[in-house]
């Protein structure tokens, strides 16, 4: 499992700061709902627009949760098949 930079920063940027641009263009309700709280556990010190979010959960992937595991897996995977940008 690869995370992309910045799509993966920016998915989170949308579900930490619930308002701006990050939000409007990359909500995924999956990555909001069960990616938040690997976030705040693991990289909650980085702003969570920044490359280094994407680095961090790679670092922590062993870590994460399941339920996260799975909501990045499947955002991926529509991204692959011309889902959401």
């Amino acid at each position: 499992m690869t995370i992309k930079p910045t799509s993966f920063a920016l998915l989170v940027a949308g579900a930490v700061l619930v308002t701006g641009p990050a939000l409007a263009q990359r909500d995924d309700p999956n990555l909001k709902k069960y990616c938040t709280g690997d976030y705040m556990t693991y990289c909650g010190n980085l702003p969570p627009e920044s490359p280094e979010v994407d680095r961090c959960f790679e670092k922590n992937m062993s870590k994460i949760s399941v339920n996260c595991k799975k909501a990045i897996d499947y955002y991926e995977q529509s991204q692959k098949k011309g889902g959401r940008s």
